[in-house]
């Protein structure tokens, strides 16, 4: 099988994780398995649950943990369910949880998602196909005022109103539809000195895939509803609450620490 992804933070999550074998480990953010073929590795008579709406992702990733062992399963849905769909399984009690947040090189490298900047694509980036929300809607659709608002907000960009001026203005004249189209609106925006320099384009494009894909969001909600069925197994075996022990949240996006910092109770790996 063709390794897909390396797994920049593979040690610090696992030592982060502090595996036991026979415990209940869930990997929110499955990816192509870097975490998870680890995990189950090591608790080979524990269990394995795993999020991804990934269909490529999940394919590949239900391959590549068989070879290991059959103790796992594998959730085609975004990890902002965890708790409707963990007690669903009935899983109440869980040994550890993994974040890996962000998107993965194979996601990048494939032309036709629309992730890079780089490679001329239609306007996609959707994690889940199924979604209907994609970034060309969200480029040639959403208002001036909504524009500005999510490229400073999440691209922290200070010509946000003026690139978002600009592909308001670009769209009267014709749908934009391509990656290409898109950078090329930036650069004029704001002049080749201070795009080559500055390279804007990376902070808008991250900005349009995190509102397509409701990013912070789905952190928001799914990091309490984690530490929360953490709590109830930490209070069940000793009476009283960790706060520091058996999470790992890894994120090279400053956006998402600021959100994931302010929740005392995670284990954040900062990357600088």
């Amino acid at each position: 099988m063709k390794k897909m992804h390396y797994s920049v933070l593979l040690k610090e999550s696992i030592d982060g994780l502090n595996i036991k074998d026979g415990g209940t480990y869930v990997d929110c953010t499955l990816g192509y398995a870097g975490h998870s073929k680890v995990i189950l590795e090591k608790n080979k008579k524990g269990k394995l649950f795993a999020f991804d709406e990934d269909e490529n992702a999940v394919k590949y990733s239900k391959e590549a943990l068989s070879s290991i062992g059959d103790n796992f399963t594998i959730f085609k849905e975004n990890f902002s369910n965890l708790k409707e769909t963990l007690e669903k399984e009935n899983i109440l009690k869980v040994d550890g949880f993994l974040f890996d947040l962000g998107f993965s090189s194979p996601q990048i490298d494939d032309a036709k998602r629309g992730f890079s900047f780089k490679l001329n694509a239609p306007l996609d980036m959707r994690m889940d196909t199924q979604n209907s929300l994609t970034a060309k809607d969200v480029v040639n659709t959403y208002s001036l005022e909504k524009l500005t608002e999510i490229f400073f907000k999440f691209a922290e960009e200070k010509y946000s109103k003026v690139i978002a001026s600009a592909i308001c203005k670009e769209r009267k004249n014709k749908e934009i539809v391509t990656t290409f189209e898109l950078v090329d609106i930036i650069q004029k925006a704001v002049g080749a000195s201070y795009f080559y320099k500055n390279h804007p384009e990376r902070e808008i494009f991250q900005a349009i895939r995190i509102e397509v894909n409701n990013e912070l969001s789905v952190i928001e909600k799914a990091l309490p509803d984690a530490i929360r069925t953490f709590r109830k197994l930490r209070r069940d075996v000793s009476g009283c609450t960790s706060r520091h022990n058996d999470y790992y949240v890894g994120t090279y996006q400053m956006l998402r620490r600021d959100v994931i910092s302010s929740m005392s109770s995670v284990k954040l790996q900062k990357n600088k």
